[in-house]
């Protein structure tokens, strides 16, 4: 896949939507929040309190279509405001969105954020998939987000989550007026969120050391396709539930965990949440409803405390 080329043509439409805005027009603060499983949400929409069940003003979200790699490119969506449903099962053909009842961090998220700034409008695009690693040899069944991955045959060939999240990008990015309100919106890159790196920890010492190097690469060009090298990054550490024969469901797991610490200490304008070690499990990999509702909030105080330079 030609993916600098898409990078490209998506800087094109980010400078665009920049550029065509009016006084009745809103200006959205943009957050990509990416990942595996962790990232989908395995809480239950049940167990949500009151004031989280239903649609949060001023927020809307792209969720991209989930899909494995070997296929078509995807990232297939569309703009709605956020309510809960976008969690693990959600699906969406590009017209309509199928909710689940599962849910993730991006509902404490963006309430927590319009808390600390209740005058700004946000816009999230998530684009995730359970169990992708960042390294090649880590993918499984699952996928990975490597931008040289190769693998599959015929129109599926070269295929992966990178080149699913480039075509989730520019589907987001390319929609004038997100909110459907009939006046072109101005869409401001404002932060990264990813949660990743359990899968990365399971097969080998190698895999799991070559994370940091992965991790660094892949954010480097998430930022360029959101037009600002400097964009803010929020790391979700990776924990453990402990709930395997032999102890520790991530082998490798500690290796990752330093990775990660060590792609912040080096990034200035990166941060780590480390409350992950305190949730309890649904099951051996998934936090419970109670860890995504914590972990949203810690993601948005994270990035609001980031230095702004």
């Amino acid at each position: 896949m030609c993916r600098f080329a898409c990078i490209a043509l998506m800087l094109i439409h980010i400078q665009f939507f920049c550029s065509t805005n009016t006084a009745s027009s809103k200006t959205y603060h943009v957050y990509f929040l990416g990942g595996q499983s962790n990232m989908d949400g395995y809480g239950y929409t049940k167990d949500l309190p009151a004031d989280l069940k239903q649609p949060i003003p001023d927020v809307m979200i792209f969720h991209a279509n989930p899909s494995p790699d070997g296929v078509a490119v995807d990232g297939r969506g569309i703009w709605s405001q956020l309510k809960p449903g976008h969690g693990a099962g959600f699906k969406s053909d590009g017209k309509a969105n199928v909710y689940s009842n599962r849910f993730g961090a991006e509902l404490t998220f963006a309430k927590t954020l319009k808390e600390l700034a209740p005058n700004q409008h946000v816009a999230l695009i998530k684009i995730s998939r359970g169990g992708t690693s960042l390294a090649i040899e880590a993918a499984g069944n699952f996928g990975c987000w490597d931008p040289d991955y190769e693998k599959g045959t015929g129109a599926g060939q070269g295929i992966n989550q990178y080149d699913h999240f480039l075509a989730g990008m520019k589907r987001a990015l390319q929609t004038r007026d997100i909110d459907q309100d009939g006046e072109s919106d101005t869409l401001v890159p404002a932060g990264i969120v990813w949660m990743q790196g359990e899968s990365d920890a399971v097969y080998s010492e190698e895999i799991a050391r070559a994370y940091e190097s992965n991790l660094k690469r892949l954010m480097d060009l998430v930022r360029a396709t959101m037009y600002a090298d400097d964009l803010p990054v929020i790391i979700g550490r990776i924990s453990d539930s402990g709930n395997h024969p032999e102890g520790k469901v991530w082998k490798h797991g500690e290796i990752v965990r330093a990775a990660q610490a060590s792609f912040v200490k080096k990034d200035k304008r990166a941060a780590l949440v480390t409350s992950t070690d305190n949730y309890g499990y649904s099951d051996r990999w998934h936090y419970n409803s109670e860890g995504y509702l914590d972990l949203g909030k810690k993601f948005a105080q994270a990035l609001w405390n980031l230095p702004q330079e």
